[in-house]
């Protein structure tokens, strides 16, 4: 893997990236019932992989995330209108809240949780799209200068 940042960004990027996408998925997570959230775990999220953007480039994020991150826009818009559906099927107002308990496990799944996921992704991919296009933009115009 070529580096791209000095020594201290690369072992830090490293280091770190593991720790902020857990504390993202923390807030993911608690957002329903307490400060928290798509959106604050979203920004968390995309901190980290702009790290290691910066500290390894755009090719090692690239394959590392295996996703182009405008899908992920894509995927999270999606599933924000998905998580209208079920209220609706249930002949209740729109953006009404569903639950469902999954039997094996016990976890407790709901609309706000898949609109949360939504948001996440939507907020990541827009993020990492803004960087790597500026940092695109800035690489040819110094190839220009």
């Amino acid at each position: 893997m070529v580096r791209s940042g000095t020594l201290i960004l690369s072992v830090a990027a490293r280091l770190l990236l593991p720790l902020q996408l857990l504390f993202s998925l923390f807030l993911l997570l608690r957002g329903h019932d307490a400060p928290g959230g798509g959106f604050i775990a979203g920004l968390v999220a995309s901190g980290a992989f702009a790290l290691y953007f910066f500290a390894y480039g755009r090719q090692a994020l690239s394959a590392m995330l295996k996703v182009s991150p405008r899908d992920l826009v894509a995927v999270g818009l999606l599933l924000g209108v998905l998580s209208t559906l079920p209220a609706w099927w249930f002949g209740e107002a729109f953006f009404t809240a569903q639950w469902w308990t999954l039997p094996i496990i016990g976890f407790k799944a709901s609309t706000p949780l898949v609109f949360d996921i939504g948001v996440y992704l939507v907020v990541v991919g827009a993020v990492l799209t803004a960087i790597t296009a500026l940092a695109d933009t800035a690489r040819t115009q110094g190839a220009n200068d």
